[in-house]
């Protein structure tokens, strides 16, 4: 069963400059993205008495699921709300208006240092090789320690400020060698492609995009530095709620065998996305290879919780937070199961991504 709104005319992005919808979609930065950010209805799925309101991104969870065939069959009601970015899903969820949703790795942490009522409840590992460092091809950069007093993109609290501050760390360096132009990724893209920056901190699948069409090669990659973990993060009253944990219990199970899906079929799900954000069919399937398709359900295990307290304490040192706090405090894993520890490799489709 399944109702849904007719969806608006999508008209495709100038060049070179993705759907707003997606400026901060899985790693969002700490404010929401211009034009507020709200959820909006998308349209519904299933039958029967029980109502699971799920957030979502564009291109996110719904497009997933239903690619993969994971909606069939729901004996429970998921009513969609799309937003434009992970901070704005989470101030839904804070109020009330959403049980689920899936985010990034920075998300949670700025919203539980904002006291917000959330718990982590499942997670993915995905490859860290799109979260990149970028510069342009004749860039005399080769190192990351050839940064220094050099101006570099990155959006504002996001995963790519932590990768950025967790790269520079590595080669010796800390911010204030740096010149930073906090940019969201479509003004960040922009200054890049116009050489108004030295090099830009970002994510797929604007790695994958400013590698195919903005004359980009990579300087560094967020591998040994960022966890690659994405989460699902629900609703505290939606967990004491035994029917409604039993339905988010079955969601999260859907999640899972849809990126067994996507891992398998990476062309259908390029094209599925591509119509779904506007991404040209090439970036999409590019940026599938290099990361959204290597995602691996994992435990929220000890592991993960302390590779989140470290960009909770890192954003802390840096004044992005205001304060460091217990990221434990935050996490529910009764649906953990058998998952394996959140170590576990990545996918790979090869060499070749």
């Amino acid at each position: 069963m399944r109702s849904r709104r007719p969806a608006p005319a999508y008209a495709p992005a100038a060049a070179l400059l993705l759907p707003l919808v997606l400026l901060l979609t899985a790693c969002g930065g700490a404010s929401r993205a211009d034009g507020g950010g709200a959820g909006k209805g998308s349209g519904s799925d299933g039958k029967g008495s029980l109502t699971l309101r799920v957030g979502d991104q564009k291109g996110g969870s719904e497009a997933l699921l239903r690619a993969a065939g994971e909606l069939d069959d729901l004996p429970y009601r998921i009513e969609w709300s799309t937003f434009t970015s992970g901070p704005p899903l989470l101030e839904a969820l804070n109020a009330g208006a959403v049980d689920i949703g899936g985010v990034g790795n920075t998300p949670p942490v700025f919203a539980a240092a904002a006291q917000q009522k959330l718990k982590v409840v499942a997670a993915s590992h995905s490859s860290s090789a799109g979260e990149t460092i970028l510069v342009k091809k004749d860039s005399p950069l080769k190192r990351p320690a050839q940064l220094k007093g050099k101006t570099i993109a990155v959006a504002q609290g996001s995963s790519a400020n932590y990768q950025l501050v967790a790269s520079l760390k590595k080669a010796g360096l800390t911010t204030k060698d740096v010149k930073l132009s906090y940019l969201q990724p479509a003004d960040a893209l922009a200054a890049f492609t116009r050489g108004r920056v030295d090099a830009w901190a970002v994510w797929d699948p604007y790695t994958s995009q400013a590698l195919d069409q903005a004359d980009a090669r990579v300087l560094t990659t967020g591998k040994g530095v960022v966890n690659g973990l994405s989460f699902q993060v629900a609703a505290p009253a939606a967990l004491e709620d035994k029917k409604k944990a039993k339905a988010l219990k079955d969601y999260n199970d859907r999640l899972r065998r849809a990126q067994d899906w996507v891992f398998k079929h990476p062309q259908r799900w390029a094209e599925v996305w591509a119509k779904e954000t506007g991404l040209p069919e090439k970036v999409a399937l590019d940026a599938v290879r290099r990361t959204r398709g290597t995602a691996v359900p994992v435990a929220i295990d000890k592991a993960a919780v302390a590779s989140e307290q470290r960009i909770v304490d890192t954003f802390a040192d840096i004044k992005l937070i205001p304060r460091s706090y217990s990221f434990e405090k935050y996490v529910d894993t009764r649906f953990n199961g058998d998952l394996p520890p959140s170590s576990t490799a990545p996918r790979s489709y090869g060499k070749d991504g």
